[in-house]
């Protein structure tokens, strides 16, 4: 019972982020989605220390474990809204390829910059 109290307080952190990145984007106008905000405000404060890693990662674990969940409004939307995307299979095909090479390169580098850093 603890270690769930403790999971749901961990992603009450992350969501206050969220929010606060929300609040962020819709206060200034920004072109930024205000989740992109909250990620780089989670960023700084791991960066800066004023957030230990401790304190979110049973949290986020649960969130990454479960993250098959989270898409699933997002195809439902795509049925509802198949018209919009009919006809495109190709150039959605090319994208969906393009996007994940990029996030596995880019991810790639990232980590190889870690592991290097670490050494």
């Amino acid at each position: 019972m603890a270690n769930l109290l403790k999971i749901v307080f961990q992603i009450g952190m992350l969501y206050v982020l969220y929010r606060i990145g929300e609040w962020i984007a819709d206060t200034f106008n920004l072109m930024i989605p205000g989740s992109v905000i909250g990620m780089i405000l989670l960023i700084i404060l791991l960066f800066t220390k004023m957030l230990k890693i401790e304190w979110i990662e049973d949290g986020a674990g649960f969130m990454v474990k479960h993250l098959p969940f989270f898409f699933i409004p997002a195809f439902i939307g795509m049925m509802v809204y198949y018209k919009i995307f009919a006809g495109k299979g190709i150039l959605l095909l090319i994208i969906v390829i393009f996007s994940t090479a990029l996030v596995m390169v880019v991810s790639g580098l990232i980590g190889e910059r870690f592991k290097r850093r670490e050494e």
